[in-house]
C-alpha cells in the first residue's frame, strides 16, 4: 500500500513497540487520549517520548483556547525536535477560526497538523492558509463523519483534489472506525491514516480465511462461557 500509518494513542509502550514495525511511519496523539492515558505532565511526557522516537513524526496538540495562548504554545512544542507536529484545531471552542494562526504559523516555518476537520470548505480554507514551502498534515475526521450516516469518501477524493496546490501538505484519514478504512484511504489516494494499536493489530487479518475466522468465533465464545461456568 501506498498509504502511511501513523499510530494514534499515548501509551508509551505502545508506541515504543510499533515504532519498531515496518508499516507504522508516524505517531499521533491528543490531549483526550494522553488524559485516558494518565499522562499528568504534558512537558515531559513529550520530551521523554522524543527521546525514543526522534526519526519518525510525531504530532502533539496544543490545549489552549485563546488563539494567542495557541501560537505560544505551538512554538513551544515545535522546538523540541525537527520531527514535531503541532496539532492545531481548526477552531476554538466558540468556534472562531484558527486560519489566521494557521497562515502565520505556517508562513513561519513551523510543521503544523490541522486537526479537528470535517467538511471541504475546512480543507479549502487550511490549503489557501499554509505555505508550499512549510510541511503540513490535514487531519480529516472521516470516522466521524460517517458517525453521522454520511459517506466520507467524496470529503476525502475532494480534498485530495484541493492539496494538490500544496506539494508538501499531506491529506490524513483520522477516526478510523475499521480495518476496512485503511484499504478505502489507501484506494483513493489518501497520504496518511491514523490507527489505534488495537486497530492496528487487526492489520494481520487481511486475507484470513472467513471459514477459519468463523470457527475462531465460535471457539471463543464457547471458552468464554466455559470460564464464566454458566449453568442451565
Amino acid at each position: 500500500m501506498r498509504i502511511k500509518i501513523y499510530m494514534d494513542g499515548a501509551k508509551i509502550e505502545d508506541m515504543l513497540k510499533l515504532r519498531k514495525e515496518k508499516y507504522v511511519s508516524g505517531f499521533t496523539t491528543n490531549p483526550t487520549l494522553m488524559r485516558k492515558a494518565g499522562i499528568t505532565d504534558f512537558e515531559g511526557y513529550c520530551k521523554g517520548i522524543l527521546k525514543e522516537i526522534y526519526d519518525l513524526p510525531i504530532s502533539f496538540e496544543v490545549f489552549a483556547d485563546d488563539h494567542n495562548e495557541m501560537k505560544r504554545q505551538a512554538h513551544k512544542i515545535s522546538s523540541w525536535g525537527s520531527n514535531v507536529y503541532v496539532k492545531i484545531p481548526i477552531t476554538n471552542t466558540n468556534g472562531l477560526s484558527s486560519v489566521p494562526l494557521i497562515r502565520e504559523l505556517s508562513s513561519q516555518g513551523l510543521k503544523l497538523n490541522i486537526t479537528a476537520i470535517m467538511t471541504v470548505d475546512q480543507v479549502k480554507q487550511v490549503v489557501d492558509a499554509i505555505d508550499h514551502r512549510t510541511p503540513s498534515v490535514i487531519s480529516v475526521f472521516a470516522g466521524r463523519i460517517a458517525d453521522t450516516g454520511r459517506d466520507p469518501i467524496p470529503i476525502m477524493s475532494k480534498s485530495l483534489e484541493l492539496l494538490k496546490t500544496k506539494p508538501l501538505a499531506e491529506l490524513l484519514w483520522a477516526s478510523p472506525r475499521e480495518v476496512l478504512n485503511l484499504y478505502q484511504a489507501d484506494e483513493i489516494g489518501c497520504h496518511i491514516i491514523t490507527m489505534l494499536p488495537e486497530l492496528i493489530t487487526k492489520i494481520s487479518l487481511k486475507e484470513k480465511s472467513l471459514e477459519d475466522y468463523s470457527l475462531d468465533t465460535v471457539k471463543m465464545f464457547y471458552n468464554d462461557a466455559l470460564s464464566a461456568e454458566y449453568k442451565l
